[in-house]
């Protein structure tokens, strides 16, 4: 499934197999500590002018609503807190779910080796920017959620954007949750323990993800989840033009950020949709149904969940930023359908990179066992994703008019440094195209 846009089937099955036996528990366990203590581990801060914040929206509690992180330009800082990488057991069980393991097992493993890292930004600290903000919808990959790429949204946030990080509702995170009100009984018991801060009539309800059933065409189910996922990004869009506008809005999750801050503080003409793997397919439906992006970025994107129409209507620049290891023939084949004489669309391999440089993950494991379990490819995991994130942010300089220095970038974008490849190091035939 990793090359199908997967996040951590490789890493949770190999592991799994090795440590089913005492003497290999007892290695992992030596090893993971040593992981997790490692000065050298954790995900690298934001290189911006600007510090970090971020604060978990829901708004509307239902599975119907929107649900993402939002990573901002904050206040300095001394004593802010910065929020845990995997915010609760409950998404290493979907992770453990997605994979038909046991999930005590995987949540002790996950727990070894990722469970002390912190994401690189402040808790709920007070929004601050000198100038109107443009905006970001990050979509994540296949088995992921919401805070995997912090890495990532957190630089774009350090360079002055307000960024939404969807977790998408589709079946095809590892895990989410929302809300449900509380029935009859349950009141009638005062039932009272949530999981979550939230009203005192609702009661958190997990959803895990979705496998293919036997004898099932992958097809229509991910064209319908991607479908899905451009809706809920959009969703996310319309939420942060309410904020922004001053309509006040409820977070069902109670966070103590004060979202009136927002208020008049984005630039939304200047728009644009990011995103990883199943993701980077989420931002060519997401720029196809709404044309208030401006342009998107798709990180090595699996484009196979995307119907053959959609490629004439997308109007809009695109960015293909793509790893060495990961890509094939047919899958850049239908990148390409996008090439238009018109409107700029680029691509650019980043050399000795796997498809998991863009996650966290390429951060907080060893050398070894990140090479083990392909979470990091031969390039330093910090070059890759320093490179990524500067040609990202000349294009969207150069796409949303930003009047920034991003442009210093620029040559990057055509693939100009000794670490990346213009367009790809893939053969496609052009019949295929």
């Amino acid at each position: 499934m990793l090359s199908h846009g997967g996040l951590v089937q490789v890493l949770v099955k190999r592991i799994y197999k090795w440590v089913r036996t005492d003497q290999r528990r007892y290695t992992l366990g030596f090893f993971a500590m040593g992981n997790t203590c490692s000065n050298h581990l954790g995900i690298p801060p934001a290189k911006g002018p600007n510090a970090v914040g971020c604060t978990d929206f829901m708004m509307d509690h239902t599975v119907k609503g929107t649900f993402f992180r939002l990573y901002y330009p904050c206040q300095e800082t001394e004593n802010g807190e910065k929020p845990d990488w995997v915010p609760c057991k409950e998404y290493f069980n979907g992770l453990a779910d997605f994979m038909k393991i046991n999930r005590s097992l995987s949540e002790r493993i996950f727990n070894h080796l990722f469970g002390s890292f912190k994401i690189p930004a402040y808790l709920n600290a007070p929004f601050k920017s000198n100038e109107k903000c443009p905006v970001v919808i990050f979509s994540h990959g296949l088995g992921a959620f919401r805070t995997l790429y912090s890495a990532i949204c957190a630089e774009l946030a350090s360079q002055g954007f307000i960024v939404a990080s969807v977790e998408h509702r589709d079946e095809s995170a590892s895990a989410t949750f929302y809300f449900r009100e509380k029935t009859e009984s349950e009141k009638n018991k005062n039932v009272t323990k949530t999981s979550a801060p939230a009203q005192d009539n609702l009661v958190k309800e997990w959803m895990y993800y979705r496998s293919l059933q036997h004898g099932e065409s992958e097809f229509p189910l991910r064209n319908k989840q991607v479908k899905q996922r451009a809706d809920e990004c959009i969703l996310a869009l319309d939420k942060l033009f309410e904020i922004n506008s001053g309509i006040p809005v409820e977070n069902v999750l109670q966070t103590q950020f004060d979202w009136t801050t927002l208020e008049n503080s984005m630039d939304l003409c200047r728009i644009a949709a990011v995103g990883h793997s199943f993701g980077g397919a989420t931002v060519v439906e997401a720029l196809c149904k709404e044309v208030k992006f401006k342009c998107g970025v798709a990180l090595d994107a699996w484009m196979f969940p995307l119907d053959d129409e959609i490629f004439p209507r997308v109007k809009q620049p695109i960015f293909f930023i793509n790893s060495e290891k990961f890509q094939w023939a047919g899958n850049i084949s239908r990148m390409k359908k996008l090439d238009s004489a018109v409107i700029q669309r680029k691509m650019i391999t980043i050399r000795g990179t796997v498809h998991q440089s863009f996650p966290d993950f390429t951060f907080l494991t060893g050398n070894w066992i990140g090479k083990l379990m392909k979470l990091k490819g031969e390039i330093d995991p910090e070059i890759a994703i320093d490179l990524s994130n500067k040609a990202t942010l000349a294009f969207l300089q150069r796409h949303l008019g930003l009047q920034k220095n991003f442009n210093q970038w620029d040559p990057l974008i055509d693939g100009q440094d000794e670490n990346l490849i213009q367009g790809t190091n893939v053969t496609v035939l052009q019949s295929a195209i």
